[in-house]
């Protein structure tokens, strides 16, 4: 038997993929979501071999949430149109199911799903998809974390810096330093960079921040920030940091 689970915030395109089921009983549903926050519970509760997930809902989309899940299942995404995100999946073999869909688009569906491995079978590494998804509005703007079984959402405007730590990445705002399971280089193609500069391999500072640059070592310099901490910043960083502050 297919586990499955069903995170839409609209009540009837839920009760369509339900009444779509009677179709496959080899599928069960073993439960609905109303929202992201609720998926990442029902996932971690039930772990599914299949999920379908709608892209736009409240809080965090379909993208954020599957970048809270260390091993997400495997996902039949359920949208509206949605420029970005059809580019995502054009990018990328993942299949998507547009609003409104048939009965017959959504047997296809599911028929590929099983022709590429299905239930027990290793499952389409989702880490390209998401992060082509990652690079456009809003997601840009935004940064989600799990952090003591809580999601929080952060607006980049709060990030004061980022700093490399093995394979996260610590996000340090005013309310504390959360990690975020990405890469520096992640970060390098998603933020603004006249928000943010790599000022070191290993950090990245919001030059709003930035108070005074003082020399440090040979050819190296320390960021002061206005909440008193301190980024180091290599030659080439400074390099970069004069062309946006215009030094």
């Amino acid at each position: 038997m297919i586990k499955a689970i069903i995170i839409d915030d609209e009540p009837l395109a839920r009760s369509i993929v339900k009444e779509y089921l009677q179709s496959h009983p080899n599928i069960t549903v073993l439960q609905e979501c109303n929202d992201g926050f609720e998926g990442v519970k029902a996932i971690q509760q039930h772990q599914p071999d299949l999920i379908f997930l709608d892209i736009q809902m409240p809080k965090i989309n379909g993208f954020e949430m599957l970048e809270l899940i260390d091993q997400p299942p495997a996902v039949i995404f359920t949208t509206a149109f949605d420029e970005y995100a059809i580019k995502a999946f054009d990018n990328h073999a993942t299949d998507y199911l547009l609003k409104p869909f048939s009965q017959e688009r959504f047997d296809k569906a599911i028929q590929r799903w099983m022709e590429q491995g299905g239930q027990g079978n290793i499952k389409a590494d989702p880490a390209p998809l998401l992060e082509t998804a990652s690079q456009t509005a809003p997601q840009s703007q935004r940064i989600v974390v799990k952090t003591g079984g809580k999601i929080r959402i952060i607006p980049v405007d709060e990030v004061h810096y980022l700093e490399a730590a093995d394979d996260y990445v610590k996000i340090h705002t005013k309310d504390g330093v959360y990690l975020k399971n990405r890469t520096m280089s992640h970060f390098e193609q998603v933020l603004d960079p006249q928000q943010f500069v790599r000022t070191h391999r290993s950090y990245f500072v919001n030059v709003q921040l930035i108070t005074r640059l003082d020399p440090y070592e040979k050819e190296s310099y320390s960021a002061l920030l206005t909440t008193g901490a301190r980024v180091p910043v290599s030659k080439t960083g400074y390099a970069k940091l004069k062309t946006v502050l215009g030094l």
